[in-house]
């Protein structure tokens, strides 16, 4: 690896122009600051013919300096690729100054950039010139022309034929015609490895001709639907006087909560600066999280057949997902009163792309904030709970990704990803073990895992945090406990980033609370924040397996580690044939405390899935999700001053007489008097 140029050090001693207005240091790169930047590399001789752009984004300035208040010159990191070569570089460029900080070689040896969409587009041709290739398929009576190719991350193997090569497996699907879903036909027993570089194919596995499944997949045929579902009424959302939220730039507030937006190409949708207000103390916004993305994704199968073994997709590192963000459209994805954001990345030429409603924002009702009907008093009070989500889509080949932040008036965050789209199919073998699923006749899914990691760089009430693990224990009966009803909390700190390394337990009811070790609430206990994870299976390969190595990240529930700029991703910064050791088990070697200190918590989440013959041939959502709820970190209820829904002028307007709920005046109240017994 070659390095030119200047350190990161040297990026904070920037001289601005005193009359510059001030730019947040975090925001997103500008189509401008894109253009600049492709100049720059121009200009500096790093662009030759067959060079791309690979990625360009934001390269983040140290959040002690951004923290400090210090005017900081805005960087571009860019990684670029020789598509005639195979020469890749990692390339830091000073739009602000308009020069090249830093150049870093990548050899290869330790992760290729990711793959580009040149590539698989090249890959039909690529094929159709290979004799072999056309063989194999003639065995299976069908030609190159009726075949849809799915080009895909090939792993790090080990193999000898693959050392020092571009490499990307392909698998065949039959097409019947141009509108045909060919995910319903797999051309099973047939996977193609190509080198990119090289531009042909090096070796083809043909293990066994399969029956290529006959029934139609396609969703969208009025034939495969079925009479329409005509008994469903609209459902229309109206905020007469518009949506509660403003907005600035990419800075957001609504209720108490006031925060900052971006997008990456590579990790979508990323919260900046989440605080709340705190009208307990005296309305001044308090630190919750500094940065908030989902950092990585990977999408592990169970299919250990020779054609399929080595299916593993980081739909981040490998695929970098953010570019394949959805256009989000009114009344389909996103339902009320919207603002949409559009997102700004770079082309493969280096030129700004822009992907017009790829963030979408809105309020939503969700149901009871909170209620009681008092039998002493007779009073009835009832609260309504609202949400803000900011959402994005992205579609990485067969599966669709959302993923939702919520914001509640409660001081909950929460972050839900939802997975559709269609399942990746194989021929159904009931011979060849139990690691699919049969979903049509003779049509598979394989076993597989959606394994996300939430990178959450925390800062509640400040930088010098902690985290504590609880667990819910019992008591012997005893002494102390004669009657055996006690039961009682383990508070465990964890002092290291060794001991940061953590399995959910559903079992003990789990928790990880995130304190202040500095501030303490009114009742002198650390303010703090408790994240609940939903403690689903991590990755269930064999530990001593590829993917085990490569995805470290996937082996437990939670990682701590300190703060550290350069660590940004958890399976690592190169990820595509990367041979495993990066990412999390690598920066926590050293082991640094984590108490009292800068911390970002690392969560694995996601589901195992074992698919349904209700996920074909159009998946209904599936979701997974975690929470960071407030543990001590207010003094009380923060939401006793939320109006009633009377106050808002919120009711709803079916028919009295048949049961529903529309009120006459005076009627319609969420306070009052009524009865009921304790329990």
């Amino acid at each position: 690896m070659t390095t030119m140029s200047t350190t990161r050090a040297a990026e904070r001693h920037h001289s601005p122009d005193p009359g510059a207005p001030a730019i947040d240091p975090m925001r997103g790169l500008s189509a401008d600051e894109i253009d600049a930047t492709r100049e720059i590399l121009a200009e500096a001789g790093l662009l030759a013919e067959h060079t791309r752009f690979v990625y360009v984004g934001l390269d983040e300035p140290a959040k002690p300096d951004v923290l400090a208040g210090i005017q900081l010159p805005r960087v571009a990191r860019v990684l670029l690729l020789d598509r005639a070569t195979g020469a890749s570089s990692d390339v830091r460029v000073s739009v602000t100054d308009r020069s090249i900080l830093r150049r870093d070689e990548i050899d290869g040896a330790n992760g290729q950039v990711p793959i580009l969409d040149v590539e698989f587009e090249a890959i039909y041709d690529l094929l159709g010139a290979e004799p072999e290739w056309h063989e194999a398929l003639a065995k299976r009576g069908i030609t190159h022309e009726q075949v849809a190719l799915a080009p895909l991350s090939a792993g790090e193997y080990g193999f000898e034929a693959e050392r020092g090569r571009r490499v990307i497996r392909v698998l065949a699907f039959m097409r019947h015609d141009e509108q045909d879903h060919c995910w319903a036909h797999p051309v099973d027993g047939l996977c193609a490895y190509v080198d990119m570089i090289e531009g042909r194919m090096f070796e083809l596995i043909d293990h066994r001709v399969y029956d290529i499944p006959a029934e139609s997949g396609n969703f969208d045929d009025p034939e495969v639907q079925g009479a329409p579902l005509d008994t469903l009424k609209p459902i229309s959302i109206t905020q007469p006087e518009g949506p509660s939220f403003t907005v600035e730039e990419d800075r957001v507030s609504w209720a108490n909560w006031r925060f900052s937006l971006a997008f990456d190409a590579r990790e979508g949708l990323v919260l900046r600066r989440i605080r709340y207000v705190d009208a307990d103390q005296g309305g001044i916004e308090r630190d919750i999280v500094y940065r908030a993305s989902i950092a990585e994704m990977v999408v592990p199968y169970g299919d250990p057949s020779p054609a399929r073994f080595w299916q593993n997709y980081f739909d981040t590192g490998e695929y970098v997902f953010g570019r394949y963000a959805n256009s989000l459209q009114l009344g389909c994805d996103c339902l009320g009163e919207i603002r949409y954001f559009d997102a700004t990345i770079a082309d493969e030429f280096g030129h700004p792309r822009v992907i017009p409603n790829a963030i979408c924002m809105h309020e939503e009702d969700y149901g009871t904030l909170w209620k009681h009907t008092d039998i002493y008093t007779g009073s009835n009070e009832v609260r309504r709970q609202r949400r803000l989500v900011i959402s994005f889509f992205t579609t990485v080949g067969n599966y669709d990704y959302g993923f939702y932040w919520y914001l509640y008036l409660d001081g909950t965050i929460e972050c839900e990803a939802k997975l559709t789209g269609v399942l990746f199919s194989s021929a159904y073998d009931p011979e060849a073990g139990d690691h699919a699923s049969e979903v049509a006749p003779g049509l598979g899914a394989p076993y597989h895992q959606h394994l996300f990691s939430a990178r959450l760089d925390m800062m509640v009430d400040g930088v010098a945090n902690a985290v504590e693990e609880v667990d819910a224990v019992r008591v012997p009966m005893g002494e102390g406990n004669a009657y055996g009803n006690a039961f009682t909390k383990r508070t465990t700190r964890l002092r290291t980033e060794a001991e940061g390394a953590r399995d959910a337990d559903p079992v003990a009811g789990r928790a990880w609370h995130i304190v202040n070790t500095e501030r303490q609430n009114r009742l002198g206990r650390p303010v703090g924040y408790e994240l609940r994870a939903e403690g689903t299976p991590t990755l269930l390969a064999d530990p001593e397996s590829v993917i085990a190595k490569r995805a470290g990240f996937t082996r437990k529930h939670l990682w701590v580690t300190r703060y550290d700029r350069d660590e940004r991703y958890p399976a690592g910064d190169l990820v595509n044939q990367n041979p495993g050791g990066d990412g999390l088990p690598r920066y926590t070697e050293a082991d640094r405390s984590i108490d009292g200190e800068d911390i970002v918590l690392w969560h694995t989440f996601g589901p195992t899935h074992f698919p349904r013959v209700e996920d074909w041939p159009v998946m209904p959502v599936d979701y997974a999700k975690f929470t960071l709820k407030p543990y001590g970190f207010f003094g009380r209820n923060p939401t006793l001053n939320v109006p009633s829904s009377k106050s808002l002028g919120m009711a709803c307007h079916t028919d009295a007489a048949a049961g529903g709920c529309h009120c006459e005046a005076g009627e319609c109240t969420c306070s009052g008097h009524g009865h009921g017994h304790g329990h």
